[in-house]
């Protein structure tokens, strides 16, 4: 096939992908919604104009023009409000927009469905409802995971045994974020370089400490900030000596923390070999775990990260390569991977696996935040209201009733726009200025 067939073959794979576990996402709120008595009048994959769609029992199933999301209608979200609520354009904005949303929720409910309300049911089954859905994409994220750990397994490149011979030598210090391997006029000469370092070099001290491990190199230099080193190594077994100055660069605290932080540069990649590592449930699990807090920490700066983007779209500043990437971008590094000639078919199907089972992770924890309109502010709702009837039991007091969602629309509100705003700078960005898998 031609390369750009193959291109377009990863775009739809992943899309396809993505567009299933968005449908999966909504049947994890829609089937226990069901089981617990509930009414779901639509379930649907897309936002937008309707392109497809059947009536199956009491509910319209059907597929929609925008492919970002979907959604199921599960009647009576929202209880009734306070008695004698009325429309009164002087209450102030907020206080319309909760009542109007009311009144839409409340336009469907019929005689009929007075049992079946979403509200009135027990706070534990609406956290299984909610959370329902962001659960099936951590679970597709998990099986993902578990295929490429138990068949592919983690490949791992480790500096050799004994002490660090030089693979390569890096000839100019290129700024960390920029991930690029070519030297440009304006790059400075690494320290490497300059005390004269040559591929097959064993380094064999510094400083006048002996080095017997790549490791022992790597903590000597880091430490040495951006003073003077004296690197004793041999060349063809002969005993030689190189001075230079070790600069300070901006680095990875180590391979599981991404962190950057000033430590001491030499410019010099170790000879190493592929180390492989297969697991299952357990190893996947502990894996993702640290994936799990790695996403968290990014849903902190995702703001200054999309913040990051807007600036590359308007040219302000080169987009960094660990910047976000919505679907859109997604689908450019799937079609990508399936397109490159050098890739093997097995380790393009791994980065595939990867890219879907990293999407879902995401979605999945990003949805449990506790903030309306995601699954965490239904969440963190139902969750107070059995805490709060629980005390009332527990003090004799009178049921307090239950949650009134509604009053935390205004928040709803300020979060979706400032999703929308995220999803579309994104969105623009990776048309714009996309991230590029890094040539080899």
């Amino acid at each position: 096939m031609t390369a750009a067939l193959l291109y377009t073959v990863g775009i739809v794979a992943f899309f396809a992908a993505i567009l299933a576990s968005i449908g999966l996402h909504e049947l994890g709120h829609l089937i226990p919604a069901k089981r617990f008595g509930g009414k779901v009048t639509q379930y649907f994959i897309g936002f937008g104009p309707t392109l497809w769609s059947r009536q199956r029992g009491e509910t319209e199933v059907g597929i929609k023009a925008i492919p970002l999301g979907g959604y199921v209608k599960i009647i009576g979200m929202l209880p009734p409000g306070p008695k004698g609520e009325q429309r009164d354009s002087n209450t102030g904005m907020f206080t319309q927009l909760i009542h109007d949303a009311r009144k839409a929720e409340w336009d469907l409910v019929t005689p009929e469905d007075e049992g079946r309300l979403f509200y009135k049911l027990p706070w534990w089954k609406k956290v299984i409802v909610m959370a329902g859905g962001p659960t099936v994409n951590i679970l597709i994220a998990f099986v993902c995971y578990l295929l490429i750990f138990g068949a592919y397994g983690v490949r791992e490149q480790v500096p050799n045994a004994g002490r660090p011979v030089m693979a390569e030598v890096t000839q100019c210090v290129v700024p960390y974020a920029e991930q690029r391997t070519d030297c440009r006029a304006s790059d400075p000469k690494s320290p490497a370089a300059i005390a004269g370092l040559l591929p097959g070099d064993e380094i064999t001290s510094f400083n006048g400490s002996p080095v017997t491990s790549w490791a022992d190199l790597k903590a000597a230099v880091r430490a040495n900030a951006d003073g003077a080193a004296t690197i004793g190594f041999l060349r063809d077994g002969q005993a030689m000596t190189a001075r230079t100055n070790t600069t300070v660069e901006a680095r990875p605290t180590s391979e599981t923390d991404e962190t950057l932080r000033q430590v001491g540069f030499l410019g010099v990649t170790p000879a190493s070999h592929i180390r492989v590592t297969h697991g299952g449930p357990i190893f996947t699990i502990k894996q993702m775990w640290g994936m799990t807090k790695a996403s968290v920490t990014s849903f902190v700066h995702l703001p200054s990260k999309v913040w990051g983007v807007a600036k590359a779209i308007v040219g302000v500043e080169p987009r960094a390569v660990d910047s976000p990437v919505s679907i859109v971008g997604g689908g450019r590094m799937a079609g990508e991977t399936v397109a490159e000639k050098g890739f093997p078919l097995v380790d393009k199907l791994v980065f595939l696996l990867t890219l879907v089972g990293g999407f879902n992770l995401f979605i999945g924890l990003f949805n449990f935040i506790p903030l309306l309109p995601l699954d965490g502010g239904h969440i963190a709702s139902a969750l107070w209201e059995g805490v709060r009837r629980g005390f009332a039991r527990l003090a004799r007091r009178p049921d307090p009733g239950f949650v009134d969602a509604a009053k935390l629309l205004p928040i709803a509100y300020v979060v979706a726009a400032g999703m929308l705003v995220m999803g579309v700078v994104l969105i623009v960005g990776d048309l714009v200025v996309p991230v590029h898998l890094p040539a080899e």
